[in-house]
């Protein structure tokens, strides 16, 4: 029995349950809970059986199954079907198992949520529901589709306490208004990504991923366009994974619960982007002016990012900006390993895994920040839970009373600093050397990756540095006015996901050492020669032989002990004052960072200078063009009618008349017409 047979089940196990405890999450425990909880458990062993196949190469490169969906003009046809290879269920694996965990972990967390935890598990089930369906989609606009049911979810659930919220009405308008900001901000990125589809259409006919993606194919159509349809679809990916300048709404997403957050930041939404930017490689690739663009915009806000993170006081916030930065490295790594593929496709010079394993860094470093992110929202939510407060300078000293979250998170910051060996290092250190290897080329392309390969190491002291700084303003020091109310470590519901967590974030990183890096190729035959997308070709020796003998992984572990050791400095020691370096807040780069570079400030200003004038033309438009139109007919028939109705007296006499008008009308009518015909 092929168990890839039964993979349209996955997504639809959560989308059951989303109906389940729709109609029916009032009538069981937990508001439906546990339903979550097992529809997520079955998706992942699911999950896990079809990966098994797929990476074992059962099914050969990819899986691939498809009917017919809609025919348009010139007999294109639009299929609804699976594209399962080695990205696409890595993605399934790891995005429903630590599902599963966060819905657990929310039994403890939502429990006094009462009648709100039936839409909650209602949501996350559909959250769930949507993420799969588009990571197993087997062409652009089936993923397309899957893609605004993710955008939809985030909004439901970032917002899910816009009304009565438990911290009042003040609150509320912050929650509804986050939610708002994370549908728009994103929207603007989905047109571009849609408009993009629309170009690839055009050019190829289908929107299939065994069609775009044959080298064949590709070889038939205009490199511009290619470019173009490439820098729109990217436009949506910059929108999703809220790349610079599209990042915005992140940070006051956070208005959500922090298992909502756990949940966009590990599992789904952001990671939508990445997934998309890897998926869509072949036709990125044909392009080194798309691939370095792509760079830019990872590295610049991978490093943007990580600057506001070093003074923010708010626990949740600080990991957004985080994860910004996290993704940004996400996108560089891909820029780099996609520029030198492209440069060999532009030559037909065989690209292998030797150098082109900037994949393999991109796609493995999401996945090991899958796991410690979901550790670390989940950390932080379990501190909130326990001392009622967001802001870590009413935290502090809570490393005895709640132990297992201590560690745990200890082992989160540690992995997201890149400290051998935990699991952040190995990936982020792949992510800098696939960098530099572009670097030490020549001309300007080199240079400015050379400047991306600086601000990212930048970024790894300033991660190490607000990382240690977070812990230690949660857990370390003396205890803050929060902390003297914690009513101790979380229950065990909460506490043994954060467990099972730890153990991948201090150890997912060591699969790289056994073959795992066959799981984070795409293979694919480029045109003239072979092109292996990733570092297929790496055994254990290699991996350990590449890391330990390049200087340049020895420099990026002193850039992170130094930003710990920084840390340490400025909150540890009691005869350092961390405020000597900001006398109450004033300094101006402390605002800077505190204003976020006054970027809220930027969109309101468009808004309120371009986008509100030309709604209000819209409007205008639409009431006077389009409902005047509208109306105007409506109200010329609803005046012939009152008219007519006016005749209908009941006197036969009258209609008689009536009749006798029109037959004489209609002689006349005849005999002009016959008479102007003989003329």
């Amino acid at each position: 029995m092929n168990f890839v047979e039964f993979a349209w089940l996955i997504p639809l196990i959560p989308l059951a349950a989303f109906l389940f405890i729709g109609f029916f999450g009032d009538r069981t425990p937990e508001g439906g809970g546990y339903v979550a909880v097992g529809a997520a458990a079955l998706a992942f062993i699911l999950s896990a059986l079809v990966g098994y196949e797929i990476l074992s190469g059962t099914h050969g490169d990819y899986y691939y199954d498809s009917i017919p969906w809609l025919t348009i003009s010139n007999g294109v046809v639009l299929n609804f079907g699976l594209y399962l290879d080695n990205l696409a269920v890595l993605m399934m694996m790891f995005a429903s198992f630590i599902s599963m965990l966060i819905f657990i972990y929310s039994i403890g967390y939502m429990h006094d949520q009462g009648d709100r935890k039936k839409r909650y598990y209602t949501k996350v089930s559909l959250f769930l529901t949507a993420m799969l369906g588009l990571v197993m989609a087997s062409n652009f606009l089936q993923l397309f589709i899957f893609w605004e049911i993710v955008g939809l979810c985030s909004y439901l659930l970032i917002g899910f306490w816009g009304f009565r919220h438990p911290k009042g009405d003040k609150a509320s308008l912050a929650a509804a208004s986050a939610a708002k900001k994370a549908f728009l901000v994103t929207r603007m990125g989905d047109v571009a990504l849609l408009a993009g589809l629309f170009v690839l259409l055009n050019a190829f006919s289908s929107l299939d991923f065994v069609t775009l993606f044959d080298p064949a194919n590709i070889a038939l159509v205009d490199k511009s366009t290619l470019a173009l349809g490439s820098l729109l679809i990217f436009g949506g990916v910059i929108g999703k994974s809220a790349q610079f300048p599209l990042h915005d709404w992140l940070p006051d997403a956070m208005e959500g619960p922090t298992t909502v957050s756990a949940l966009i930041h590990a599992a789904t939404m952001v990671k939508a982007g990445v997934y998309l930017t890897a998926r869509s490689f072949p036709i990125f690739v044909q392009s080194t002016d798309v691939m370095l663009f792509i760079a830019i915009i990872g590295g610049v806000t991978a490093f943007y990012a990580a600057t506001m993170a070093l003074n923010n006081m708010n626990i949740k916030r600080v990991l957004a900006y985080s994860t910004l930065s996290q993704l940004g490295f996400m996108i560089l790594a891909l820029g780099a390993g996609g520029y030198l593929i492209a440069m060999g496709v532009a030559d037909g010079t065989p690209i292998t895994g030797s150098k082109a394993f900037g994949y393999t860094a991109g796609v493995f470093h999401m996945m090991n920040h899958a796991f410690f992110k979901a550790l670390l929202f989940l950390g932080a939510g379990s501190v909130i839970h326990a001392v009622g407060t967001e802001d870590m300078r009413q935290m502090g000293g809570l490393r005895k009373r709640m132990s297992v979250t201590s560690i745990t998170m200890l082992i989160g910051t540690l992995s997201i600093a890149g400290i051998p060996v935990f699991a952040g290092f190995w990936s982020k250190d792949f992510v800098l050397e696939a960098v530099m290897v572009v670097a030490e080329g020549s001309g300007v392309a080199a240079a400015i990756f050379l400047l991306l390969y600086i601000l990212a190491l930048a970024t790894a002291f300033m991660t190490a540095f607000y990382m240690f700084r977070l812990w230690y303003m949660t857990f370390g020091g003396e205890e803050g006015e929060a902390s003297k109310h914690c009513h101790g470590e979380s229950e065990k519901v909460m506490t043994y996901p954060l467990i099972v967590l730890s153990v991948f974030a201090a150890l997912s990183g060591f699969l790289i050492l056994f073959g795992f890096n066959q799981a984070l190729t795409f293979n694919w035959a480029g045109p003239g020669s072979d092109f292996v997308i990733g570092g297929g070709g790496y055994g254990m020796m290699d991996v350990l032989e590449k890391i330990f003998t390049s200087p340049f992984a020895y420099l990026a572990i002193v850039v992170a002990v130094a930003g710990f050791y920084a840390a340490y400095r400025m909150y540890n020691f009691k005869d350092v004052d961390p405020g000597r370096f900001n006398k109450d807040g004033e300094s101006a780069m402390y605002q800077l960072l505190q204003k976020r570079y006054f970027f809220p400030q930027f969109y309101d200003a468009i808004a309120l200078k371009l986008t509100y004038p030309v709604a209000l033309a819209v409007e205008q438009v639409d009431r006077k063009a389009v409902d005047g139109t509208v109306d105007g007919i409506a109200n010329s028939l609803t005046g012939g009618s009152q008219m007519l109705r006016r005749i209908q007296n009941g006197f036969v006499q009258t209609y008689a008349a009536y009749v006798l008008g029109g037959l004489l009308l209609l002689f006349v009518a005849i005999y002009m017409i016959g008479y102007i015909g003989g003329l």
